[in-house]
């Protein structure tokens, strides 16, 4: 393996990374991923209540939408909301393992956080992730008054295929006239399905995330129909970057997915709209989770939580 000049605070990471089993069957890699999230996890902050629920499907489909609720004891009844939609490549994650993000999510940002978990790859490729993010939205936008939030504050934040479903469900929102989304953040995004960005070689063999695997799960997103020429699918080919929500773009430096980052911000300001770009130097795909390591993979966690609270209209902290 290719030796890549690593922040000491990854280490934990690294270790965490190098236990989880790597399978073809997607209920074997998917109950690993599961542990993997279960095992950098820690207790919830104090007077954090968690609850779980389902909301309805899209329109014609049957299956009902797991939904986890994350109201953090300092959130006020009518304030803002976050979407988080969870990584996983598209073919695992669940609630599960996306909580230790979800919930420093809320406890940082000071507000509602409600996690989807849509369906994945093989099974179900796309569009039927999006489909489910976007039912979701809606229903809760819906019923904002009764879940305790105010629908025209609600952001969106996704982890690596969940930046992608974040990214790809403002321009549905935009394009569908709602539900109004006031800021995205998204985390180590990938964002099209054409690997030719000089990242995908240089950092092909990245103990994050590797090139070939990335690869693959497109390929099983997309059922193997690539270049995919839907805009939905892959973000950074869509034409129309306009009238999009101001966008937070975190990348990690040693990550094949950092260029496509780079993109979409750049892609963003030429299409008018607002971008903040942030790289993690010497960090690795799926940094957010180390934010216990140390201070700079703390730092790095609350830099997007901290973006949302300013669009959010809540006070800086």
């Amino acid at each position: 393996m290719t030796d890549f000049d690593l922040h000491p605070d990854m280490a934990d990471l690294l270790a965490a990374k190098s236990n989880v089993p790597q399978s073809s069957d997607p209920a074997v890699a998917r109950a690993a991923w599961d542990a993997y999230g279960k095992g950098m996890q820690r207790p919830y902050p104090a007077g954090m209540v968690v609850s779980d629920t389902l909301f309805p499907p899209p329109k014609g489909e049957t299956r009902q939408i797991p939904i986890r609720f994350y109201r953090p004891a300092q959130a006020t009844s009518g304030g803002p909301c976050v979407f988080y939609l969870h990584g996983g490549a598209f073919v695992k994650g669940s609630l599960e393992s996306g909580d230790v993000v979800a919930w420093g999510v809320a406890d940082q940002v000071g507000c509602m956080v409600i996690s989807v978990d849509y369906r994945l790859a093989p099974d179900c490729p796309y569009p039927a992730a999006l489909e489910d993010c976007y039912a979701a939205l809606c229903h809760a936008a819906a019923h904002a008054t009764e879940f305790g939030f105010d629908a025209s504050r609600i952001g969106v934040w996704g982890d690596s295929a969940g930046a992608n479903l974040a990214a790809a469900l403002c321009m549905l929102t935009r394009d569908r006239a709602g539900p109004h989304i006031a800021a995205q953040a998204l985390n180590y995004p990938c964002l099209t399905d054409e690997l030719t960005a000089e990242s995908y070689r240089r950092y092909a063999e990245s103990p994050g995330l590797r090139t070939k695997h990335m690869d693959n799960c497109w390929s099983l997103y997309l059922r193997g129909e690539r270049p995919t020429r839907h805009d939905y699918a892959a973000p950074l080919k869509a034409q129309d970057l306009t009238h999009l929500p101001p966008a937070h773009i975190h990348i990690a430096e040693i990550d094949p997915l950092a260029d496509d980052g780079r993109a979409y911000a750049r892609r963003l300001r030429e299409a008018g709209g607002e971008a903040e770009f942030r790289c993690a130097d010497r960090m690795i795909h799926g940094f957010l989770r180390a934010r216990f390591t140390g201070a700079t993979a703390a730092s790095e966690f609350s830099a997007p939580c901290l973006f949302m609270r300013k669009h959010l209209g809540l006070a800086a902290t």
